[in-house]
């Protein structure tokens, strides 16, 4: 599916959609240079998760945890030069059935990712704060992909 924004608040409200259909246990994979969006997207799911906190890009400190009605995972690979430092940070540990997460640059590490997810592909559009957003389900999220289309349509692009 893809869905085309126009704003940074758009990008964010995609998110918000994208989390009424997130439980724990769901994998985001976010792919994408820099400046397209990524952390805008993770802000809009955290809010829609019911996560206060203020949302911030994990580029230093690699996982950022937020507690909430659905508890979020927000890593980010951007730094890392090798997989095994993942492993090393206990990555297997942050995916499990308690919290929802999200993998900034997901495809520095798409070996590592489980097979059940959604894969975010962000990319600028024309305008300078237009992004196109391609979603694939993968794995069991082929079953639940028509709830998934559902909460998108509204940003579906022509």
């Amino acid at each position: 599916m893809k869905v085309r924004t126009s704003s940074v608040g758009e990008t964010r409200q995609v998110g918000v959609a994208l989390a009424s259909v997130l439980a724990p246990g769901d994998v985001v994979a976010l792919s994408g240079e820099l400046g397209t969006g990524k952390t805008a997207l993770a802000q809009g799911v955290a809010s829609g998760l019911g996560i206060t906190d203020r949302v911030v890009s994990p580029t230093f400190v690699i996982v950022r945890e937020y507690g909430g009605p659905t508890p979020l995972a927000h890593v980010d690979v951007y730094r890392l030069s090798h997989l095994q430092e993942l492993y090393d940070l206990g990555f297997d540990e942050v995916i499990d059935d308690t919290r929802v997460v999200l993998v900034e640059w997901a495809d520095r590490v798409t070996p590592l990712l489980p097979d059940d997810r959604i894969d975010v592909f962000l990319q600028r559009g024309a305008a300078e704060e237009d992004r196109e957003i391609e979603i694939v389900a993968r794995g069991r999220w082929l079953g639940r992909n028509a709830a998934l289309s559902t909460v998108l349509q509204p940003f579906e692009a022509d």
